[in-house]
């Protein structure tokens, strides 16, 4: 277990919080919870059929577990639901019929004060987890839309932060034009501050150019992209466009771009669209054997989370840790 997530399990235990699980019919869903509860990490509360999900075996004592096809919350999660969405034109009896699926249920949980997040996805799309998300919860005051990261911890590594990397974005947004590539490097910034407090967020808008090497459409729009964040957020520690290497090696970074203030000492790392990062994700936690946490959604105003549907038990864990501390600075 990495430094980082070890950190998290720690703050989620200090000041547990209440996590929801709609996904009570996933095996690995309910191996996490389990551990969850041994290790007293979170309040768990889990969505599913209470015969099925005693018949699995886990020891899941002290989960509150619903079943939202018969619970008595219906209907008033159905009624708030109607009065959210009204000028869409939903009624009661629409938003009932949505309380037959889990993952509205337990938005509304959330929305209702009963949990403080939520994590799903080992067996939902992204865009099922997603669309409940904005719908009843919405975007966050300030961002003006939803991405999501991976937070990268790579073993015996002293680049980034000790090895720790924000890798944004990896997974929602597929091909962010300069404005919403500068409000994901602002949603990644936000994240890197709420989940780390002994290092500040060092932005690389990355290409495959630095600072001009090479002149076309997909580098400019990473240098516009790094003009508006500069122009937004004028404090922070942001620089590009560039590459990988001058990125996050010191004496890369001072061969191509000795000027800048962020290139070789980067921990937090902007793709230009999605194609780059979920292959920069992946072939870092492949091959580098990096610790990879997330998709984290960031820009919902309550703390949400997907998960790979390739995840595994361990990677739920880590998750639900990550979103009880984002719960906790809520």
């Amino acid at each position: 277990m990495s430094a980082f997530l070890e950190t998290m399990i720690a703050r989620a235990k200090a000041d547990k919080q209440t996590i929801v699980l709609p996904e009570g019919n996933d095996e690995r869903t309910l191996a996490a919870a389990e551990q969850i509860l041994a290790d007293d990490l979170a309040d768990l509360i889990i969505l599913g059929s209470p015969d099925q999900i005693a018949g699995a075996g886990y020891r899941l004592d002290g989960a509150r577990i619903i079943d939202p096809l018969t619970s008595e919350l219906r209907a008033p999660f159905a009624e708030e639901l109607a009065r959210l969405r009204a000028a869409k034109g939903m009624t009661v009896d629409e938003a009932m019929a949505l309380m037959d699926n889990e993952l509205y249920f337990g938005m509304m949980m959330v929305k209702m004060g009963e949990a403080g997040g939520l994590v799903s996805g080992a067996c939902h799309s992204t865009g099922d987890v997603l669309r409940p998300a904005l719908q009843i919860l919405k975007t966050a005051p300030g961002a003006s839309m939803v991405s999501s990261f991976f937070i990268m911890n790579v073993p015996d590594c002293d680049l980034g932060h000790a090895g720790t990397f924000l890798f944004s974005d990896c997974g929602l947004e597929v091909q962010p034009d300069a404005d919403r590539l500068a409000q994901i490097a602002l949603n990644a910034e936000k994240a890197w501050a709420s989940l780390i407090d002994d290092a500040d967020p060092v932005i690389a808008m990355l290409s495959h150019s630095s600072y001009g090497s090479a002149k076309n459409d997909d580098a400019d729009k990473v240098v516009r992209a790094t003009a508006k964040v500069k122009e937004l957020a004028p404090d922070l520690a942001v620089d590009g466009e560039l590459q990988l290497d001058a990125a996050i090696v010191p004496e890369i970074g001072a061969a191509k771009a000795p000027t800048s203030p962020v290139a070789g000492r980067a921990n937090v790392l902007v793709f230009p669209d999605i194609d780059a990062g979920n292959i920069g994700y992946k072939l870092v936690q492949r091959l580098a054997k990096a610790e990879a946490l997330g998709p984290i959604l960031q820009g919902i105003a309550a703390p949400v989370n997907d998960l790979s549907r390739g995840c595994t038990a361990e990677d739920i864990v880590g998750v639900v840790a990550i979103t009880a501390v984002q719960a906790q600075n809520k």
